[in-house]
């Protein structure tokens, strides 16, 4: 005949291992909440770390000024201008996300705003992302696919964008009226200012600086592809799913972009649909 026992109370030793655990377990999430914390405190409005927003409009007002006076700046988009509107269309207020969206659209690739936000972050490794690289492909294949695939499911994503449910939305306030228009724009001003020469300058200094945006896109997350849970579903954003170059220094340089893998974590914002 069974009989029912009751729980054995935990004795000293349990209850030291219990402590140690949840020591352990407290430590890491220590590790892991300063950067949260300053990822989230940079982005607020309340002044706590002003001098990054300042810094971004300073790059920004550079960036504009180096188109003005027609210098070669297609080195200047691809490794300063692109690392600073990827912190801002990122940033929690719009007035700076679209100081963001028009520097993209300055370099002829606006849609990437889209593709990056409402793609790339939701469905990073996995085929429906355009940006993640697959095993074996090279970086000019990669190029190819991610433009046309980021542009493409980008439209597919702003399509589907609930506001443009619920309410009457019109074409004009489709944000690819904004790329494109602001893009041709952008091409008809060159034009005006100084014929076909500038006009073709124009389209090679953007053309290069965007030969600097997909190789990294590339690199960041080549090869790796998420598991599949018990469930059905896509396993959620880890640190496993980015590489990574925290150097000191081209942290510094490139706004911690080379820390891909905290910009993709979930306490960042990155959630699957």
């Amino acid at each position: 005949m069974l009989q029912k026992t009751r729980p054995k109370s935990p004795n000293n030793k349990d209850r030291e291992l219990l402590l140690q655990n949840e020591a352990s377990v407290s430590a890491a999430r220590a590790r892991l909440r300063p950067r949260a914390v300053v990822k989230r405190t940079r982005a607020t409005s309340d002044g706590a770390f002003p001098l990054a927003d300042l810094l971004s409009i300073a790059l920004v007002l550079a960036h504009f000024a180096l188109l003005l006076i027609k210098m070669p700046v297609g080195l200047s988009m691809g490794q300063v201008s692109h690392p600073n509107a990827h912190e801002l269309i990122h940033h929690p207020l719009r007035r700076m996300r679209r100081l963001g969206s028009l520097i993209y659209t300055t370099m002829l690739i606006g849609h990437h705003v889209s593709a990056h936000l409402r793609v790339h972050h939701p469905q990073v490794a996995t085929r429906d992302d355009p940006n993640t690289a697959r095993r074996g492909e090279e970086v000019y294949c990669f190029l190819l696919r991610a433009w046309l695939g980021s542009f493409r499911a980008g439209l597919r994503a702003d399509d589907r964008l609930p506001t443009r449910k619920s309410v009457p939305a019109t074409a004009w306030s489709h944000p690819y009226v904004g790329y494109c228009g602001g893009a041709s724009f952008a091409l008809i001003l060159a034009t005006v200012a100084g014929g076909a020469p500038l006009l073709l300058l124009y389209l090679l200094l953007t053309g290069y600086a965007q030969l600097q945006i997909f190789p990294v896109d590339c690199v960041q997350h080549y090869g790796l592809q998420s598991a599949m849970t018990g469930s059905g579903r896509v396993e959620p954003v880890g640190p496993g799913h980015s590489w990574n170059a925290p150097h000191w220094y081209s942290s510094a340089m490139m706004l911690n972009a080379p820390r891909h893998s905290d910009h993709h974590l979930p306490l960042n914002g990155a959630t699957r649909n």
